[in-house]
């Protein structure tokens, strides 16, 4: 048989269990104990268990909400990029120009704008074509695979050759080869700036001298940065 001592604590040392104990004081409204004797009952302990859990789903939702909206893109769409990109600093290089092709494209992942500017070189010099794409990703981060190459056109991968970083021109920047011919890419944001040079004989002829590729570099650089600047919101 359980005695009463047990079921309700031991009893205070010099006291018999035949004497009762003393009251304790009232609690003063401001120091009453909560419910269950003094000790923090389970569910309120349960309770902000399931507090932290709705917070925590909460951060999550939000964080795929924010996956769902895509990176952050910090330019406009062109539906005309040759009229954004006069490239004024190669035209310094390889003469006047001598047609203009854009092109462009429009969806909720992604929209892509394409220019090609062919330039006709002075007497006994090369003639040259640039061209230009710019991607806006809307909903997929194309960091991961920056420096593989736009996926508009396969010519325009690279192949082969040095790949040189270019500090100072949007968050990453990459100089490469691509059959011979440079390469600049640009990554900023949801954004992917692609400006490839290409030079050619005249008429056909293989007798034009080769550019300066490393002035040619220069200008791509230059060109590059206004029109950033031009299409920037």
């Amino acid at each position: 048989m359980i005695s009463e001592p047990e079921l309700e604590g031991e009893w205070p040392a010099g006291r018999s269990a035949g004497e009762a104990r003393p009251e304790a004081p009232p609690a003063s409204p401001s120091q009453s104990p909560p419910p269950g004797g003094g000790r923090v009952p389970w569910r309120w302990a349960l309770g902000g268990a399931v507090l932290a859990s709705v917070v925590w789903a909460g951060a999550l939702v939000a964080q795929e909400r924010s996956a769902e909206a895509g990176p952050p893109i910090r330019y406009r769409h062109a539906e005309n990029l040759c009229d954004e990109a006069p490239l004024k600093t190669l035209g310094v290089i390889g003469g006047s120009v001598d047609g203009r092709r854009p092109k462009h494209g429009e969806s909720p992942a992604q929209d892509w704008a394409y220019c090609a500017i062919g330039m006709r070189g002075a007497e006994g010099q090369p003639a040259y074509e640039h061209q230009v794409v710019v991607e806006l990703h809307r909903k997929r981060d194309p960091g991961p695979e920056f420096g593989t190459g736009p996926g508009l056109e396969p010519g325009l991968r690279p192949v082969g050759g040095e790949v040189e970083q270019v500090p100072g021109l949007g968050e990453r920047a990459l100089m490469s080869t691509v059959v011979g011919w440079p390469q600049l890419q640009v990554l900023d944001g949801g954004a992917v700036f692609t400006l490839t040079s290409r030079w050619f004989g005249v008429d056909g002829a293989d007798s034009a001298p080769e550019p300066d590729e490393d002035a040619v570099k220069a200008a791509m650089i230059e060109d590059m940065r206004q029109l950033m600047a031009r299409l920037r919101r």
